[in-house]
């Protein structure tokens, strides 16, 4: 089959591109290895607990500020509810709590307290970035990656202030540690913020450059912290929906394994099971090292070129604990995002950033408990170990990522009901990601902004987005990635790109916390919201036990239904639908049928969809 567009990756970034252009009526087909799309923003379930696999500290969706998402929703015109968090995060630092408010001025106090000798200069700091981010980001909105920003519109905002501007762009090549040097003079306070940009984009204040650290000390207390209702599920899943409703594709658990090239130009993918696919323009949302390391022949790129991506220095690779404890053990002061820094003077393993979301969002574990998921470095060697000795590691890693949490919760080491680990070696399976790098390529001087991976590649039809080029780290950054790859190919075909306009309509809904199921789907009608709810029960397994190898998606469908993208569950069932015992055998064999004694009501979904492609029929 062809297509208009191909997007190789289903991560925040390639959604985001396919998306766009589903929107503006073009035929695409989203290509990814996983069987659900989101990349590192999704979720897997254990039991009747739902887990973020990765990507939860979420920005970008506030009404100002860098709000990426809030753009890309409102283009799109869909719906989606999020929940705002009081805090943006909690940094436990040599013994004390420093908590992120969203207001600049009571973080002030609330850092001054930790550094009373360095007040004023804080204050300043503070004070003169959030001006120059204002000026430069906020005040002529831009959803363009700096390798495509229009002239016209960097000009006016240059006409507008000018000083900021040019202050801008000088931090182009320096350090943020030069720039922090023009502010302090206690090393504890370097330390500090040495850990705020490993923890924002994994580098050190003398790696990070000092134009980005500008921009991230200042972004998220302007544009504030938030998370899905209902999980990261919704975020990639709203994107799905929107594809799918415009007639796009989502090939998921189908690997691109090579570029097709005719007359020197890429012209369609070779997938893993030998099939081909072909359209006139491709957006690859991948890593750079897969790009010219595996899909692009030798034969079409350059030595210099493969080297140059070859030398691209990654971040560190990080392990993750996925844990469910007693409720109790967590403090209720506890911010749902807390960093805890074991060792001030350097980068070590002690340094973990946890998540524990069910503090705003209770749909994701029983009354009783708290999801506990903790993500740090490792520095163990993941290479050739035969399964007893992985699995010795892991659990080795397990132990020790606990006793750092048992610092922080006292109590929790014997408050845990479940957990497990996620090694390197399970981020690069599931999320492509070489060597369990979780950002890609480290934003560091040498390998920032220009010198990345541009949204333009040496051929004019194939585009790239993602953590690997210019817009670097961080969900608003690829979600912008996803956004430039997307209106440079409309622009390109001579259709209208999305740019911001004063006005637009908000499809971004804020809700209460805490958040509760009996609030799922509450802005749908009580037919939809009966049948979204029963999809939401299924368990997303990997290894269904439903249909164990019959062809039916049931898994997909569920997925789909609890997103609310009914037309894309519809289209999986009319591929390949099961007669009436198939679909009893299914719910017989559900895993909810044997842990809780009834499985997921697979039939009334299907008549649910059935219902509504017999409504679509009608006249």
């Amino acid at each position: 089959m062809n297509y208009d567009a191909i997007i190789i990756g289903g991560g925040l970034s390639g959604l985001t591109a396919a998306s766009l252009l589903a929107k503006r009526r073009m035929k695409v087909a989203v290509i990814d290895k996983s069987y659900q799309p989101g990349g590192s923003c999704g979720v897997f379930k254990r039991g009747h607990v739902t887990f973020d696999q990765g990507s939860a500290m979420l920005y970008g969706f506030g009404d100002t500020g860098f709000n990426a998402h809030r753009f890309v929703f409102n283009c799109l015109e869909e719906p989606i509810d999020i929940i705002r968090h009081d805090l943006l995060y909690c940094v436990n630092f040599k013994g004390k709590r420093i908590r992120f408010w969203a207001d600049i001025d009571q973080f002030v106090v609330e850092l001054a307290d930790v550094f009373p000798d360095q007040k004023e200069n804080i204050r300043r700091f503070y004070h003169d970035m959030l001006k120059m981010y204002q000026h430069v980001m906020v005040d002529v909105p831009s959803y363009s990656a700096a390798d495509e920003t229009d002239p016209k519109v960097a000009l006016k905002s240059m006409l507008r202030h000018p000083v900021s501007y040019m202050r801008f762009l000088g931090y182009l090549n320096k350090s943020a540690r030069s720039l922090l040097e023009k502010y302090f003079t206690d090393p504890e306070i370097f330390k500090f913020f040495d850990k705020l940009t490993s923890t924002y984009c994994y580098a050190t204040v003398e790696e990070a450059p000092a134009v980005l650290a500008a921009v991230m000390f200042v972004n998220n207390h302007v544009g504030g912290s938030y998370y899905p209702a209902g999980s990261t599920l919704f975020l990639p899943g709203r994107l799905e929906k929107v594809i799918e409703e415009n007639g796009g594709d989502m090939l998921l658990e189908k690997e691109v394994v090579s570029l097709i090239f005719q007359d020197g130009k890429p012209a369609g993918v070779r997938l893993d099971d030998g099939s081909e696919l072909f359209a006139p323009d491709i957006i690859y949302s991948g890593t750079v090292w897969n790009l010219y390391g595996k899909l692009i022949d030798p034969a079409y790129s350059t030595q210099k070129r493969r080297e140059w991506a070859q030398k691209q220095a990654p971040t560190y690779p990080s392990v993750v604990l996925y844990s469910v404890v007693d409720r109790s053990v967590i403090p209720e002061d506890t911010a749902p995002i807390e960093m805890l820094v074991g060792n001030p003077d350097k980068l070590d393993e002690s340094e973990v950033t946890v998540y524990i979301l069910s503090i705003d969002d209770r749909t994701l574990c029983a009354a009783d408990e708290h999801t506990v998921i903790a993500i740090g470095p490792t520095f163990e060697n993941w290479e050739n170990l035969n399964r007893d000795a992985y699995l010795l590691k892991k659990k080795k890693e397990q132990d020790r990522l606990i006793e750092v949490l048992e610092r922080r919760f006292p109590g929790l080491r014997e408050a845990v009901r479940y957990a497990e680990v996620a090694t390197p070696k399970t981020i690069e399976r599931y999320n492509m990601k070489n060597g369990g790098a979780v950002a890609g390529p480290k934003q560091m001087l040498g390998q920032h902004l220009f010198k990345r991976l541009h949204t333009r590649t040496e051929w004019d039809n194939l585009f790239c987005c993602g953590e690997s080029t210019v817009m670097g780290t961080g969900t608003p950054t690829v979600t912008t990635s996803g956004i430039t790859a997307a209106n440079v190919l409309l622009k390109k075909l001579g259709k209208k790109p999305f740019v911001y306009q004063e006005g637009m309509k908000n499809y971004v809904r804020m809700v209460d916390k805490p958040y509760t199921s009996d609030r799922l789907f509450e802005a749908s009608d009580k037919k939809e919201r009966t049948v979204m709810r029963e999809a939401m029960r299924c368990r997303l397994c990997e290894n269904p036990s439903c249909t164990n190898s019959d062809p039916t998606d049931i898994r997909g469908i569920m997925r789909r239904v609890a997103t609310g993208n009914f037309a894309g569950a519809a289209k999986r069932w009319a591929e390949s639908p099961a007669d009436l015992p198939a679909l009893e055998k299914y719910e017989s064999r559900c895993i909810c049928a044997r842990e809780d004694g009834a499985g997921v009501r697979i039939r009334d979904v299907v008549a649910f969809l059935e219902g509504l492609a017999f409504q679509h029929d009608q006249p």
